[in-house]
């Protein structure tokens, strides 16, 4: 890592802690109440990298969709290291605690890079079962993910699981209750992921060629 990016950071950090003393609404932030602005957080840069796709292979790094990529990258961090602050106030743990707890994760899933001894070909759901800490391969699925994106997730862990699975997609019916639809569009996700499709990003993909369609 370069010394100017240790630099940023470090900028950014003591920025953090002259707003945690002196601005009236830095300082009464608790991690409850920056949850929603995270969330908001997350959700513009989620549109800020399906902008930015239609940019293709272009090279122009003053588009407005570049400089809005780094823009929402950058409130995303902020707030990584604000809950990091409020947690060290706390007596929680340090932000060094964070980074060191995501490089050990990083090193335990990756054996066949770090640890080629102890691995005997497990796959990525199977490394992250043996830790422990989850009683099923669902537990790491977020109750609160919109259901495309949740449909995506908990098929992909299954998947991972366990590769024979065979597919299941119900033959499409004229009519059709609340409950048949769900399961056909549950299907319809599978099939996508046995495709090489990610449902959510295909579905991007047409609500903006509908939005630029019907503007």
């Amino acid at each position: 890592m370069e010394s100017k990016t240790y630099a940023a950071f470090e900028r950014l950090s003591d920025i953090l802690d002259t707003l945690r003393k002196e601005c009236p609404w830095d300082r009464v932030q608790t991690m409850k109440s920056l949850r929603y602005l995270t969330i908001e957080e997350v959700h513009e840069l989620s549109e800020a990298v399906i902008a930015l796709e239609d940019l293709e292979d272009s090279k122009d790094l003053k588009d407005p969709r570049v400089q809005a990529l780094k823009k929402e990258l950058g409130d995303l961090a902020m707030h990584i290291l604000f809950y990091c602050k409020i947690a060290e106030e706390q007596g929680l743990f340090t932000t060094a605690d964070v980074y060191n707890a995501i490089c050990d994760k990083l090193i335990d899933r990756h054996p066949f890079i770090y640890h080629k001894e102890q691995y005997h070909g497990e796959n990525w759901e199977q490394l992250k079962m043996r830790e422990g800490d989850r009683r099923g391969v669902l537990d790491g699925v977020p109750d609160s993910l919109p259901s495309l994106i949740k449909a995506v997730r908990m098929q992909e862990k299954v998947s991972g699981m366990d590769k024979s699975i065979p597919p299941c997609m119900p033959e499409w019916k004229q009519e059709m209750n609340e409950e048949e639809f769900g399961d056909y569009l549950f299907a319809l996700i599978d099939w996508a992921r046995r495709h090489g499709i990610n449902a959510d990003d295909a579905l991007c993909g047409a609500n903006r060629r509908f939005r630029q369609q019907h503007s």
